[in-house]
């Protein structure tokens, strides 16, 4: 009789004790840290590995230290040139302080959020629509800061920015695409023209060293025969060297 009555009271108190050791045990991984706040003070940061805790007195909050990647919506803004268009983005980030992040914000993921939505929105604003095209380097670099420097008493840290997408009106698109166009032709006329005066001043050159040497003139043509021959129905005219004048009696010395 005593023995049952000692297991009736054995089996309440094991309960309890293996409750008691669950609730005070935690097992924290590499990537975690356990904010522990006891009596509603901050105690401190506990973790990696094998943590006690108090049961009834410590309270937890369990903070991820890895790098947050967070999905900005698209934004509808008008630039500093008056267009309307559209920009969205990822933000890259971690916690690096766990007892900031649940102390001085409440729900950091969300205020987080909230802040990438304005800065973007607020930094796209300011940038004509060439700059959001051409660039977004730039452009991410000052919304990381900006982010980075509102972030920082949360104990967080934003590691990256990146502008995915930026909406352009279909009308605005074709007016591009007719720039675009008209500034490859501009460019293609300014090179062929580059092209022609070179080769003109080559001819120049060429046309100089030539004149330069007597009979230069008659072996380049020389040179030219073959291609001319290889053509049919080509009549050649072939004129004496320049050399023979020397040999040859001019007109006016024989009316000397």
């Amino acid at each position: 009789m005593i023995f049952s009555q000692l297991n009736q009271l054995l089996i309440p108190v094991v309960v309890v004790l293996i409750f008691f050791l669950g609730s005070a045990v935690k097992v924290v991984r590499e990537y975690e840290r356990l904010v522990v706040f006891r009596l509603g003070r901050l105690s401190g940061e506990k973790g990696p590995g094998l943590v006690i805790v108090i049961p009834f007195v410590d309270r937890v909050v369990r903070i991820s230290l890895r790098i947050v990647t967070l999905d900005v919506p698209t934004q509808e803004v008008i630039t500093r040139d008056n267009v309307t268009t559209s920009v969205n983005a990822v933000v890259y980030y971690r916690v690096v302080e766990p007892s900031r992040a649940v102390v001085n914000v409440e729900e950091y993921r969300f205020a987080t959020a909230q802040l990438a939505q304005t800065t973007l929105r607020s930094v796209a604003g300011q940038a004509e629509l060439d700059e959001l095209l051409a660039e977004r380097d730039k452009l991410n670099q000052q919304i990381q800061k900006i982010l980075d420097e509102a972030t920082d008493p949360w104990g967080i840290k934003v590691t990256a920015v990146e502008i995915k997408d930026v909406g352009i009106p279909e009308g605005l698109q074709r007016a591009i695409s007719r720039q675009a166009t008209a500034e490859r032709e501009r460019r293609a006329i300014i090179v062929q023209a580059e092209g022609e005066k070179e080769a003109a001043e080559k001819l120049a050159e060429a046309a100089r060293i030539l004149n330069s040497q007597e009979g230069g003139f008659f072996v380049r043509l020389l040179r030219t025969l073959p291609e001319i021959a290889s053509q049919q129905g080509s009549i050649i005219a072939f004129p004496l060297p320049v050399e023979l004048r020397r040999l040859l009696p001019m007109p006016q010395d024989e009316k000397k």
